[in-house]
């Protein structure tokens, strides 16, 4: 019994210290983008992703930000909930879930308004509406597939089950961050940004709910 308080104790401090950590970084990032002190890194990536535009590439780009988009992860969010709340009645999880993917939207569209950053203008391969920093996708598919992974874990005991959902979860949230560069429509550094605030808000909301559990038990 002391050996799962301590390791719950371990577990609360790391989700804790990597919430605090991700929200320096974000911050450092912001202060970066309002002193436009970060232009020649995001032109420098632009310029190096782009340089690899094929018609191939460019549809398999869209897919990824189609994707990321909002009808997709209203879905997928639907799906979720379903299964948490009529198959598996795992009603905490549930909560934890729609906080994670509310807070991460909230979040951005908040961050959006506040920074106003205009869209890149070099090459793009698509249109985008509103402001640009922090993007709005790759904010949520960390938050969506960080969550999962999450919870997903917790029910798989297999290390190859285990190895996939991180792998798949990694290449979801790359390739949707990744396709936001390719088409032109976000700054590196407003994706990257996006990765930084979700993964504050997703291991701050994991670090409450652990707590929670600990405390309810």
């Amino acid at each position: 019994m002391r050996f799962v308080f301590l390791s719950l104790k371990v577990h609360l401090l790391i989700a804790f210290m990597i919430s605090l950590v991700s929200l320096m970084f974000f911050v450092v990032m912001a202060i970066l983008v309002r002193k436009h002190s970060i232009v020649d890194f995001d032109r420098t990536i632009i310029t190096y992703v782009q340089g690899f535009e094929t018609p191939i590439l460019t549809s398999i780009m869209k897919f990824f930000t189609f994707i990321g988009g909002t009808i997709p992860i209203v879905l997928i969010s639907l799906i979720v909930l379903f299964i948490l709340h009529k198959v598996l009645k795992h009603r905490s999880e549930l909560i934890l879930f729609v906080a994670v993917i509310a807070g991460a939207n909230l979040l951005f569209v908040s961050l959006k308004l506040l920074f106003r950053r205009a869209r890149p203008d070099l090459h793009r391969l698509i249109e985008a509406a509103n402001y640009s920093f922090p993007s709005g996708h790759a904010t949520v598919a960390f938050a969506l597939y960080g969550v999962l992974t999450f919870i997903l874990w917790r029910h798989i005991s297999t290390c190859f089950g285990r190895t996939t959902l991180i792998i798949l979860s990694i290449i979801m949230i790359f390739f949707i961050g990744i396709s936001r560069i390719y088409l032109g429509v976000h700054y590196p550094s407003d994706v990257i940004a996006g990765y930084f605030i979700s993964s504050f808000w997703l291991t701050f909301a994991i670090w409450f709910y652990q707590r929670y559990k600990a405390n309810k038990t």
